[in-house]
Order: C-alpha cells, then sequence, then structure tokens
C-alpha cells in the first residue's frame, strides 16, 4: 500500500535514526576506562540493557523522574553485578553517560539516504522521548539536523508519547494535521500505538524483531519506507 496526501513525516529518533544500542555501548566502555572502572563490557550491558528499558517504561508512565532513572538504571545494574561503587561515582557515571553518549553518532544502515529522498517530497520532524541536552546533540553531531523542520522533545512538552499532548504538540509546531501526517518510529507503545491512538497513520520500524498485529505495518530496513511513501 501506498500512504496518499502525506506531507508531514514525523521520526522518533533512538532505535529509529541514531543507532542508540551501539552508541550506548561505546559511551560506556568510553565512560569507564574515564573512570577507571575494570569491567566486562558484555555482562554489563547484558544485564543493564533490561533494565534500562524498563526504567524508560516508568519513565514515560510518569512513575520515575529523570534524575532518578539516570541513577538507579546504572546502581541496580551494579547492584545485580555486585560491583560496589558509592552513590557519588554511580552519580558520575551517569552525568558522564550523557554528556559522552553524542560522540558516537552511528546512524542505522540508509539513514542519510532515506532523509535525503524524503526532505526533497516532504516536510520531516522528530519527536522524541530523550533528555533534550542529548537529542540535539545527536542531530548535530551525526549531520541529519539539516533535514529536520522542527524538534518535539517530551521535556518542551511536559508529558512523554504515547501521551496524545506531544503528538498535538509537534502537530501544531509542524503546522501539520492528523490527515497529512505519518509517524515512524520502533516503539509499539510510544510510537505506534501512540500515533494510532490519535488516528494518525504509522510505520513501524521493527528494530525489535516484536511480531505485529496485523493493523500495524513494520520494516525491517529504513530504505523500505519507499515501498509505501
Amino acid at each position: 500500500m501506498k500512504f496518499q496526501n502525506k506531507k508531514h513525516i514525523f521520526f522518533d529518533l533512538d532505535h529509529t535514526l541514531w543507532d542508540f544500542d551501539k552508541n550506548s555501548a561505546l559511551t560506556f566502555e568510553k565512560i569507564f576506562k574515564i573512570n577507571s572502572i575494570e569491567i566486562n563490557l558484555d555482562s554489563f550491558l547484558e544485564v543493564y540493557v533490561p533494565i534500562n528499558f524498563n526504567y524508560w517504561k516508568l519513565y514515560r508512565e510518569n512513575k520515575v523522574d529523570k534524575s532518578n532513572l539516570k541513577f538507579a538504571r546504572l546502581n541496580d545494574t551494579f547492584k545485580v553485578l555486585q560491583v560496589n561503587l558509592s552513590a557519588s561515582l554511580v552519580h558520575k557515571l551517569s552525568d558522564d553517560y550523557v554528556t559522552h553518549l553524542s560522540s558516537f553518532n552511528h546512524l542505522f544502515p540508509g539513514t542519510k539516504e532515506i532523509l535525503e529522498f524524503l526532505s526533497s517530497k516532504y516536510n520531516l520532524h522528530i519527536i522524541t522521548n530523550g533528555f533534550k541536552e542529548a537529542q540535539q546533540a545527536k542531530l548535530n553531531q551525526s549531520n541529519i539536523d539539516q533535514y529536520f523542520l522542527t524538534v518535539t522533545n517530551s521535556e518542551m512538552v511536559g508529558v512523554k508519547k504515547p501521551n496524545p499532548k506531544i503528538f498535538h504538540f509537534a502537530l501544531k509546531a509542524a503546522n501539520a494535521t492528523i490527515e497529512n501526517s505519518l509517524m515512524i518510529g520502533d516503539n509499539l507503545e510510544a510510537d505506534i500505538k501512540g500515533a494510532l491512538n490519535i488516528g494518525m497513520d504509522a510505520i513501524c520500524f521493527n528494530y525489535h524483531n516484536e511480531v505485529l498485529s496485523s493493523n500495524i505495518i513494520g520494516i525491517d530496513h529504513l530504505i523500505e519506507l519507499k515501498n509505501y511513501i
């Protein structure tokens, strides 16, 4: 199928355009060296990744705030691994992580190609739940900021995807309508169902290889967007 009459395309950033897992692993490797922490990176990530995923879910649901998320995801991981670090060092690591995260900027294959293709035909925008200080740096440092006319961050709005308010805020900022807009993201709850719940069409970048219901369109590679828009 082809989506008709679209003028605006909204992208999620992390796990959709910006290869969060790859960049995050490189960042942890860097900050562990900076802080002289000897730990097996693979073992750390095996524990950290699901803990971080769960904390972001709590963050979307306003059950944990930003500062607690940054600290607790690391603190819980070190506890599971039985690595004893002081609270002050964990706080420093959490700050160092955000500071250095945008120093690595691997994008998913086809990102720049598809953005170049789409930008000549559509107005492109970002809707992200990520921390504002990190997200703009990622866009700038990965040299894709020029493709986007607006960037809507959850901290600007006071709510996170899938809350309808952030989508309506982004639509208003872009001077777009639900009918002429399309959302593309990886997270079924935040990006896809969030958009669909306000009547906005969506395509799932199925980075996590989830089983999608029949009403959700999924792609495995960004370049496949050419088949739909």
